[in-house]
């Protein structure tokens, strides 16, 4: 298992230095085709967690150093042991083991007996350490300072609720395939399976216990998708019906796109800026047996793909920072700054703007992210509005589930991620 250990660790390293962890791990697992399942899942776990509490992970391995380290490997390499040792399940002794004899590939003579003394003085005042930090907030909450206070101005009474829920583990939600089978009926497929799940809001189920995909009955002929309750939401509020032209706008994965088919014969047209991340929407299309147009385009610059023929509904999930989204990407925490918020803004105005064009008269856009910062979400809509005299906000009217807020906000909870949806009509 130290293999594993050393390769999460290298995992780390590269978010660090500012790499997507999908894209790292993704490329780790390439390049160690001899890793068998469950050391592919203990990777991604070592991983997830030591991003996740990176913050507490970091101040104590400050407070058991007696200086700074220059060897970012050993560092990484230690954020890992520490997180196990903390969250994990692994027995205390074969972690410390592991993670020496890990540090012996380093080649620094050093490094082993560095491990060895960080990991097991952990292990003795772990209690005093814990106690010690918890007066430091960004290390108990493990997030940014920046963070921290951008939600304790936006959301005074939730913010503490919301940093938690980001810190959890996700429960993996299904989105039954309507045009395949229904709600009840799957539920009867997953318990012949013994599989445990309930139902979750209008049309969901949210599994006991996560599982591989593979493993879920019917899933390859179509008849369920994964997707987070709040994200099943985004296909009622647009209230698409038979004959419609649709537009899903910044499509990929394609998992809205496919929901939206599986509601109404339209027309629909999944547009994405990134063609290699379009091959996943076809991928989806293919498994659950659905037709649309798919093609490259940028959503804020219309002239490049559109035909002329107006929408009567659109689909804009625009690019955002994905701070509703945290607990199932916990590196969005570390590659995130401040600054990147307006940055966002910009580009999901230039997105609106471009969109609108495109809109039918009477049509609707519903404006979506998985944000719960209000520079991409309420405040971003009222300028709109401000600057765009044939616009107005309808009320949303869709299924409902615990966390919406009149303004669309969904609050980040055990039953589902962040999300922001705001419905918008042209007069």
């Amino acid at each position: 298992m130290h293999k594993v250990q050393l390769l999460a660790a290298q995992a780390v390293g590269q978010v660090l230095a500012g790499r997507n962890l999908n894209q790292a791990l993704d490329e780790l697992r390439r390049n160690h085709p001899e890793l068998v399942p469950p050391q592919r899942a203990a990777l991604q776990d070592m991983s997830y967690s030591a991003l996740r509490w990176l913050g507490w992970l970091d101040a104590v391995l400050g407070r058991l150093l007696q200086r700074p380290l220059t060897d970012e490997r050993v560092r990484c390499l230690l954020l890992v042991a520490l997180g196990q040792l903390e969250y994990g399940k692994s027995a205390p002794h074969a972690v410390v083991d592991n993670a020496v004899r890990a540090a012996a590939s380093f080649e620094q003579p050093w490094a082993k007996g560095l491990v060895n003394a960080v990991l097991r003085n952990f292990l003795r005042q772990r209690e005093t350490l814990s106690q010690q930090l918890d007066q430091d907030e960004g290390a108990r909450l493990s997030y940014p300072f920046w963070w921290i206070a951008k939600l304790k101005i936006q959301y005074p009474e939730a913010w503490a609720s919301m940093l938690v829920a980001g810190n959890t583990h996700p429960p993996m939600t299904l989105r039954v395939n309507a045009r395949k089978t229904g709600r009840d009926a799957y539920l009867s497929l997953l318990l012949q399976h013994e599989i445990a799940a309930s139902a979750a809001g209008a049309s969901g189920i949210t599994l006991e216990r996560p599982l591989p995909v593979e493993k879920l009955p019917g899933f390859g002929e179509g008849l369920a998708s994964v997707q987070d309750l709040g994200a099943q939401q985004a296909a009622p509020l647009l209230d698409v019906s038979a004959g419609m032209r649709v537009l899903d706008a910044c499509s990929a994965p394609g998992g809205k796109a496919a929901h939206l088919l599986e509601l109404a014969d339209i027309e629909l047209l999944a547009l994405d800026n990134d063609d290699a991340r379009l091959s996943k929407v076809r991928d989806t299309l293919r498994r659950l047996e659905l037709a649309a147009t798919v093609r490259q385009g940028d959503a804020a610059r219309p002239a490049g793909w559109w035909d002329g023929i107006p929408f009567d509904r659109i689909l804009a999930d625009v690019p955002c920072s994905a701070s509703g989204i945290v607990r199932r990407h916990p590196d969005i925490k570390w590659l995130r700054r401040d600054a990147d918020i307006a940055s966002f803004g910009a580009q999901q105005a230039n997105i609106l703007r471009g969109l609108w064009s495109t809109l039918a008269k009477g049509g609707k856009l519903l404006y979506a992210t998985c944000s719960v910062f209000q520079e991409e979400n309420s405040l971003q809509v009222e300028t709109f509005l401000a600057e765009t005299p044939d616009a107005r906000c309808l009320s949303l009217d869709g299924p409902a589930i615990s966390g919406l807020e009149q303004e669309g906000q969904l609050l980040p909870c055990d039953a589902h991620d962040g999300f922001y949806y705001a419905l918008l009509q042209k007069n």
